[in-house]
């Protein structure tokens, strides 16, 4: 499969280990944007407008660049609605974890692309069921300091597995980069190109 060289607008190891597994052709570039979410806007919204503000933030960056820029955000949202993102601190790590535990949540991960004129944003949404964690759990895991830069205080690929009872969609979109839909956007890029 053909995909075109892009820029990845993150910093992510794993968004750079699953762009690496398809065979995709990256450099990464580092942007900084404002990712608070608006009181009228859903998860859904949020997620998909802060995946394409992070790919048009890298495209500004690099001006006129012929490469893409793809970019992603996911969030963890529960069944109130309420957006669990990176955790701010340890005790709100050991929040999360106690509501996350003995229910299902929604993982949504959004992906962008920008080139020259055009956008594309397509949204990916999986549903996670953990067990019932005990305290003891919770705090070993909160020790191992693995889920304190991820949405949701925990890592799928990591230790946390042990906590998932079932996956409900993608593995690749609840680790923060769905490469079904990410392969698909990169070919609609080739196809763009290619007129």
């Amino acid at each position: 499969m053909n995909f075109p060289a892009v820029y990845l607008a993150s910093t992510s190891p794993r968004r750079r280990e699953l762009l690496t597994q398809i065979g995709v052709d990256f450099s990464v570039i580092n942007i900084d944007i404002d990712e608070c979410m608006t009181r009228q806007e859903s998860p859904e919204q949020y997620v998909k407008r802060i995946a394409l503000a992070k790919a048009v933030a890298g495209w500004n960056m690099l001006k006129a660049d012929w490469r893409p820029v793809l970019a992603a955000d996911t969030a963890v949202v529960l069944k109130t609605g309420q957006v669990l993102g990176k955790p701010e601190n340890l005790q709100q790590a050991r929040e999360y974890l106690q509501q996350l535990s003995a229910t299902s949540h929604q993982v949504m991960s959004a992906v962008a692309i920008v080139w020259q004129q055009q956008h594309w944003v397509v949204l990916q949404t999986n549903e996670v069921h953990f067990k019932q964690l005990t305290e003891a759990e919770i705090a070993w895991y909160l020790a191992t300091g693995e889920g304190g830069d991820k949405a949701g205080g925990y890592a799928v690929q990591g230790l946390a597995a042990m906590f998932i009872k079932s996956i409900k969609g993608s593995y690749s979109g609840v680790m923060g980069l769905p490469l079904f839909e990410t392969s698909q956007l990169l070919q609609q890029v080739n196809i763009a190109n290619e007129q």
